[in-house]
């Protein structure tokens, strides 16, 4: 499970996130939703620990993501918007690689690899130099670094972003398989992925949780676009009616 709690983020005078706050549970897919600039990023990486909080907490199967850092990273497989690959490297012996890194024991790699090869149909560029793969490729093998030490929790950035329709498709469906017994917390502004993908949707603007529910919930006799709009302009209107209330002191 991973747990989020008054998460806040300066950068110099900017706040990038304020407050945010929410659970994902172990099997559940979250969808962080809102649009580009919102702060879905940044709030991966607080809790992939790549980035440190101004203020809040966050935890990952009960470890503190800043205290307990090097247990959290065993428990979380992290694709980022760019994932981090060598081209000059073979897909083979770049997954060897993360998984040394990520603590996978010499005895063990090897079936590791296998199975994530397999998993994210990978098998046959193998052998392959990382820069000549294709972007869904690429695609896939971002998600194959992220699963290489068998994580507990799965946090993908713009998981389809760049992507062909057929290439979506394909990278959807092995989300979907590898959510099963993982928590797996998706960050998009695309509508449709959420729809397709998500069981619970937090919706961020600028910087806040404008609403946090399962997916089911909001979208009662309604659109997700329409249930979006709705807590966008809500949250803009909340804060026109704060300024104005300052104006007015």
């Amino acid at each position: 499970m991973v747990e989020v709690s008054r998460l806040t983020k300066y950068y110099g005078d900017l706040c990038a996130v304020q407050n945010i706050s929410f659970t994902a549970q172990r099997g559940e897919i979250l969808g962080l939703l809102g649009p580009n600039g919102a702060g879905k990023t940044t709030t991966m990486r607080i809790i992939t620990g790549f980035m440190s909080a101004t203020e809040g907490t966050a935890t990952v199967d009960g470890f503190d993501v800043f205290k307990e850092s090097h247990q959290v990273h065993r428990r979380i497989g992290y694709l980022p918007e760019n994932p981090p690959l060598y081209n000059d490297m073979t897909v083979s012996s770049y997954l060897k690689f993360v998984g040394q890194i990520k603590g996978v024991s010499r005895k063990e790699i090897s079936t590791a690899l296998d199975g994530v090869l397999e998993k994210c149909s990978l098998t046959d560029v193998a052998f392959r130099l990382v820069g000549h793969l294709s972007k869904g490729y690429r695609q896939r093998l971002g998600l194959a670094q992220a699963l290489i030490h068998n994580p507990t929790v799965l946090i993908l950035d713009e998981p389809t972003i760049g992507l062909d329709p057929r290439q979506i498709i394909e990278i959807r469906s092995l989300i979907r398989e590898l959510s099963g017994d993982r928590t797996v917390i998706l960050s998009t502004h695309i509508l449709p992925e959420v729809s397709q993908l998500c069981n619970k949707v937090v919706i961020i603007n600028e910087g806040r949780v404008a609403v946090e529910k399962e997916l089911k919930e909001l979208t009662q006799g309604i659109t997700l676009e329409e249930v979006f709009l709705k807590y966008i302009s809500k949250e803009a209107d909340e804060k026109e009616g704060e300024g104005e209330e300052q104006l007015f002191l």
